[in-house]
């Protein structure tokens, strides 16, 4: 009987040894309206800081290996401002990654806002603070470096391509790039993308149609087309509310796809444009297969209490608070989040084998 117990345990070692992992957590617009930037103001703007706007959310940053988020103003220094323009304070991106976060992507419809001067600088202060990028580029040679961003994680490798439907009408000065939504382009970034043998290849898009909480048929038919030549997962922003996410399975093989993952942070504050998702997607390695050993999403909701003659903007983890109990310095917004929940959790409702995060999210 030892013996079979002791033959047991060498199994499961094996196994977990030989069974690698990486955990991704995605989440959704990082948007930089004129009252954030208020918001973050410090000795009458000598400097800013945005450190507490993430605090109750970090220890969810921490728990995963690659935590990739949509970018979606510039850093292109002073005048800084929000809509319809944005220019956010470098001191954002230090919050970021102080945070936890380590990937943007930079393709919406706002990379522009600023001309080539503000898409140049965004991409030096994110360079400064050790993101790793993609979407925007300074011109071909940083494209190629870039384009398909590739990242190694606990072995397991991961291509990561980001595009936009458009840049508000701003043309791109050249030499820069933006990375834009076209079939045919894309097929050919697949193909490429697949010749270096990843285990999993991640499109973050920037499409559909702004507060619409149900996918486009374009969104729906470019998902379909970018699985056919090689997607594993798709990570959707841009209509500024939650859309719903499918993990299904066609011809053998996992198809992950999450229509629109919402605000991350903004000023919005009409129905559903206060809140958001974040999604977590654990990949295990075994044997040289990568799957989806586990997918959820946790419902993220924004709170603007005015403290100190001050608006502040926090993300709470929305999703588990309802079910852990709500702390007690948040009770003033309690009825605002519980609102955001029954809304968000109506959209959610269509979604497929993607649940929703209870307490037992595991935190590092």
């Amino acid at each position: 009987m030892k013996r079979q117990i002791f033959l047991f345990i060498l199994i499961v070692i094996s196994f977990r040894a030989a069974c690698q992992e990486a955990t991704l957590l995605f989440f959704g617009d990082i948007m930089g309206h004129g009252a954030q930037i208020e918001s973050a103001e410090r000795d009458e703007g000598r400097y800013y800081d945005y450190s507490e706007n993430f605090k109750y959310i970090e220890p969810y940053f921490r728990s995963a290996d690659v935590v990739v988020g949509n970018l979606e103003v510039t850093l292109a220094g002073k005048p800084y401002k929000g809509y319809p323009l944005f220019s956010s304070p470098d001191e954002l991106a230090t919050a970021l990654k102080e945070s936890g976060v380590n990937v943007l992507v930079t393709a919406n419809n706002h990379s522009c806002d600023r001309g080539r001067a503000g898409l140049e600088r965004t991409i030096k202060v994110l360079d400064q603070h050790h993101f790793v990028r993609t979407g925007t580029f300074l011109d071909s040679t940083d494209m190629a470096k870039h384009h398909p961003r590739i990242i190694h994680i606990n072995g397991i490798k991961l291509a990561l391509l980001n595009y936009t439907y458009g840049t508000n009408g701003i043309p791109v000065t050249q030499p820069n790039i933006v990375n834009l939504i076209d079939k045919e382009t894309m097929k050919q970034d697949l193909k490429l993308t697949k010749s270096m043998h990843p285990d999993k290849i991640i499109m973050f898009l920037h499409w559909g149609n702004e507060y619409a909480t149900s996918p486009s048929n374009d969104q729906t038919e470019l998902a379909e087309f970018l699985f056919e030549h090689g997607a594993d997962i798709i990570i959707g922003a841009h209509p500024h509310v939650i859309q719903p996410m499918h993990l299904t399975y066609q011809n053998d093989r996992e198809q992950l796809v999450v229509y629109s993952l919402g605000n991350f942070i903004s000023n919005q504050r009409w129905e559903l444009t206060d809140g958001g998702a974040m999604v977590r997607i654990t990949l295990a390695k075994h044997k040289g297969d990568t799957y989806i050993k586990d997918a959820q999403h946790l419902l993220t909701w924004v709170h603007t209490p005015i403290i100190d003659n001050r608006r502040r903007y926090y993300i709470y983890p929305a999703s588990v608070w309802d079910r852990q109990g709500v702390p007690d310095h948040i009770a003033p917004g309690w009825e605002g989040m519980k609102q955001y929940l029954k809304s968000a959790r109506e959209v959610m409702q269509l979604n497929t084998y993607i649940r929703e995060a209870t307490e037992e999210w595991p935190l590092k």
